[in-house]
């Protein structure tokens, strides 16, 4: 194997097994995918699940290459590819999940349709921090929920990586938004834009009292799972609509029945698991793109900076939840 023809990737090998600095044969792009140099790689919470062999859904066996996020430069394309070419600067969600190669190494070979140019007022370590965040938040408001201007909107975790970039968009189509955090969180929920809710200091019918005069919110995103989406479908209006991410439990359906409100559920990975839909996420992050650039979306990201070789270190402060926005590690030079 030449320097030419190889790459360093970061493999795990078996269940909450270190990450492996492993020499492999760079990619070469097929037809429909360019060939990317990575500089930069967001780590998310699902990275910790599969590296601890506990995310079946995500249907990524070991050995693996970690990382579903992405921020780089295009150096090579595959047969039929015209949107793209070398030097562009793209980013996206390209692996990770379903056996594809993740995003912890020097290249990636991916389906084109899966990256929109980074956005230009970005650094590529910003950049990596947005794709899975901002394409779940997108599909949740805008594709289920029809998020439409004047309405009212209620995030449920509005200073979390998918909460964040919520609370920004639905402020950017004109919404009225409240979101749900700690007090520790309010500063960071405000400066957003939105009306901050302490969850533990006042109960859901208290703050839909105080704050819709009882008639609910027309939609409400809940980012957490488990007995938030409860608190979702009693905080929601009459005709309204509930979005979960998380919505994996068991609930109960009649706070949302008697409320003629409807529901939906996001899952993001389904287009790198399926292979349908794969156009819709480059488009979604053409669009995140315009926002940011018009200053109407901005990543939260950790200031707390880690090199390719820290990755484990990486990962460990996202084990914790210790963390202030969206961890990335810098694979190469950006």
């Amino acid at each position: 194997m030449t320097r030419e023809a190889a790459m360093t990737t970061l493999v795990v090998d078996r269940p909450n097994g270190p990450l492996v600095p492993t020499e492999q044969l760079r990619p070469v792009p097929a037809a429909g995918q360019v060939l990317v140099r990575i500089a930069a790689s967001g780590v998310n919470p699902l990275d910790m699940k599969i590296r601890a062999g506990e995310a079946a859904h995500a249907r990524q066996p070991l050995p693996a290459v970690l990382g579903l996020d992405l921020a780089g430069t295009v150096v090579g394309t595959g047969p039929g590819v015209t949107a793209f070419g070398p030097g562009d600067e793209v980013y996206g969600m390209v692996g990770g999940v379903g056996g594809h190669q993740g995003t912890l190494a020097q290249y990636a070979a991916v389906d084109a349709r899966l990256l929109a140019p980074k956005p230009a007022s970005l650094s590529m370590r910003q950049a990596a921090a947005l794709p899975l965040v901002a394409i779940t938040a997108w599909e949740g408001l805008v594709d289920r929920a029809g998020l439409a201007l004047g309405q009212t909107v209620l995030v449920h975790g509005g200073a979390g990586g998918v909460g964040h970039v919520a609370v920004q968009i639905a402020r950017a189509a004109g919404a009225t938004v409240f979101a749900t955090g700690s007090a520790a969180d309010r500063d960071r929920i405000e400066g957003l834009g939105a009306t901050a809710i302490d969850y533990r200091a006042e109960t859901v019918e208290d703050y839909v009292g105080r704050l819709t005069a009882g008639r609910g919110f027309d939609v409400v995103y809940d980012t957490v799972g488990g007995p938030v989406l409860d608190a979702a479908f009693r905080a929601v209006r009459r005709n309204g609509h509930v979005v979960s991410c998380l919505g994996w439990g068991t609930h109960a359906l009649a706070p949302l029945s008697f409320r003629a409100a409807s529901y939906s559920g996001v899952f993001t990975l389904l287009p790198l698991l399926t292979g349908e839909g794969v156009a819709a996420h480059g488009e979604i992050l053409r669009r995140i793109a315009g926002l940011v650039d018009s200053g109407r979306l901005t990543p939260f990201v950790d200031p707390r900076r880690f090199a390719f070789d820290q990755a484990d270190a990486a990962h460990d402060l996202v084990r914790t939840g210790a963390t202030t926005g969206k961890v990335v590690v810098e694979v190469g030079p950006s």
